[in-house]
């Protein structure tokens, strides 16, 4: 995790150390293990781990450290195996030798956030029942609020032809409708027998011319 950032010159004249850029933040989870890590070139291979806290001061690290070097680049871990949270601080490896000190690394540990409700089987499997009661209603009522208004919908329609068809009948006036299926009926059966009369005088008559 950590990134090869342009080195750092500082130290006295007669002794020019080199400083690798340090990570920055690192964040640990509480009983977590931890490693912080500090490079340079030059200068003395004498170093001591110190943490700086809220207060600012100064203290030495005793956990463990392993000092690794490779093309001239030596380098120093720091390694917790459970880290604390009395270990949050920064971190910087100090050249004994050149007085010299790493930017260093800023290290938080957090404490995870514990279940606040310890509940049991049973609670749980009660829970849950509630849950699908709750899911079944939540289907049921929007159901049978849509049937009823459906219901309601239907029966408002018939009610309303209903009313119309009522409406038509009063618009008719019965008694004249009868007195004019009357007029017509008899005017029909006049007329059928005046056809009749009609046709036997024009017999009369032709039997009259006859010699």
């Amino acid at each position: 995790h950590f990134r090869n950032y342009p080195f750092f010159f500082c130290g006295l004249a007669s002794e020019q150390v080199i400083l690798d850029a340090d990570r920055p933040f690192l964040r640990v989870q509480l009983y977590d293990t931890a490693t912080l890590k500090c490079c340079y070139k030059g200068g003395s291979k004498f170093l001591t781990w110190i943490k700086r806290d809220s207060s600012a001061a100064k203290n030495r690290v005793k956990d463990t450290v392993s000092e690794v070097e490779s093309d001239s680049l030596h380098c120093s871990t720091l390694t917790f195996d459970k880290v604390e949270l009395n270990d949050t601080g920064l971190y910087q490896c100090y050249l004994n030798k050149s007085k010299v000190e790493t930017h260093g690394t800023y290290m938080q540990v957090y404490k995870p956030m514990e279940k606040t409700i310890n509940l049991s089987e049973s609670t749980k499997n009660t829970i849950l029942m509630f849950e699908g009661f709750l899911l079944l209603l939540c289907v049921i009522v929007p159901s049978s609020i849509l049937l009823f208004k459906s219901r309601s919908l239907k029966q408002l329609e018939m009610k309303k032809m209903k009313q119309e068809e009522e409406n038509i009948y009063q618009g008719l006036n019965l008694d004249e409708c009868c007195t004019t299926y009357d007029q017509i009926e008899r005017s029909q059966a006049h007329g059928a027998y005046q056809d009749v009369g009609n046709c036997a005088g024009e017999g009369e008559a032709i039997q009259l011319e006859k010699p």
